[in-house]
């Protein structure tokens, strides 16, 4: 029979494969497992886990579900600051109405601000020289009445004298005039000069004193912003202490939040190394665990030609008897010498 060492041959070797491959599968999953496992440990011992911290200004708290997760986190000032904020907090109900009134109560500079700025417009409507012009001419206006009075006098007083007529030489190109008269008109010469300085004086300081009424308004304007500023300034220094309260108690949550952080980081350094020690067991136990001798065994037999060759002559034996492998009540009465030929023709035996 030429087929049975073959046949014991694929035989044996698939029965070892499958042996050995659910060896292989079965080391796989356990080294899967055991590396899943060291992970686990591992994220365990990097989880954050905050802790919760209490000093004299108040406390801190957190709060994780069953599996340690972080579901909330707070923070209670102490009693002590508590009070002092309900103290602050009467006090700025009327800081900020304070500073609220003050747009009201400073409206009045703003009003007074726009009043200077259009006379300042109407003193810069005329240019210096215009405002002098005009100061010049304002000046004769007032001086007019008077000099009209000097003139008549003067006329009265040489006529009652008998001197109306009288005329004296000047010297030089200039004509003959009455003493008098030559003298109240140079005296009025010497003060038309002077009004012309002072008139160039008078339309600078317009233009000046022009320019200043904006000025004047401006600061008005700068006044009404400092004083609303200023008017809640008490309300937001009050706020400032409140929130410096409320930060001295929201300190021991950022103190807490950060030992937990702190723990979180040496935990990650102590979860990686179980989780590499435990990669490098399962890597190293994987071989040991696909062992498998039994499918050693068979795979090695199904190579080994003797052990092939031994048993093919013992089912040889036994179909010759039919007593082997396939039931002698088959044949009925074993195989025939002709069935033996044929079988041996097709090339069975």
């Amino acid at each position: 029979m030429p087929w049975i060492p073959a046949a014991i041959g694929v035989g044996g070797s698939l029965v070892g494969g499958l042996m050995a491959g659910d060896s292989a599968r079965s080391a796989a999953n356990t080294s899967a497992n055991a590396q899943l496992q060291a992970a686990q440990i591992a994220a365990e011992a990097a989880k954050f886990r905050p802790v919760g911290v209490t000093s004299r200004y108040g406390t801190s708290q957190f709060t994780t579900d069953a599996q340690g997760n972080l579901t909330g986190a707070g923070y209670n000032v102490s009693p002590e600051y508590q009070a002092y904020q309900q103290q602050l907090s009467g006090l700025m109900g009327n800081q900020l109405q304070q500073g609220l009134n003050a747009q009201q109560q400073y409206q009045p500079l703003t009003s007074a601000a726009g009043g200077l700025f259009n006379l300042g417009q109407q003193y810069l409507a005329q240019s210096p020289e215009q405002a002098a012009q005009q100061y010049m001419t304002n000046q004769q206006a007032l001086l007019a009445p008077s000099r009209e009075r000097e003139s008549a006098l003067l006329a009265n007083q040489l006529s009652n004298s008998g001197r109306t007529g009288l005329s004296v030489a000047q010297g030089g190109g200039l004509l003959s005039a009455n003493p008098e008269q030559s003298a109240l008109a140079n005296a009025r010469a010497m003060q038309d000069l002077q009004l012309a300085a002072n008139a160039t004086q008078a339309g600078q300081q317009q233009t000046a004193f022009g320019a200043g009424l904006f000025g004047t308004g401006a600061n008005l304007l700068g006044s009404y912003q400092q004083g609303q500023v200023g008017a809640l300034s008490p309300f937001q220094n009050t706020l400032g202490i409140q929130t410096g309260i409320e930060n001295l108690g929201q300190s021991n949550l950022t103190l807490g939040a950060g030992l937990g952080g702190q723990s979180a980081a040496y935990g990650a350094r102590s979860g990686d190394f179980t989780y590499r020690g435990g990669v490098g067991a399962a890597n190293t136990m994987q071989p040991a665990n696909a062992y498998n001798p039994y499918a050693t065994a068979l795979i090695n037999a199904s190579t080994n030609p003797q052990l092939q060759q031994g048993i093919a002559n013992r089912v040889n034996t036994n179909w010759m008897t039919g007593t082997g492998v396939i039931p002698q009540s088959t044949f009925t009465g074993g195989i025939t010498p002709s069935e033996f030929s044929n079988y041996q023709s097709m090339g069975i035996f």
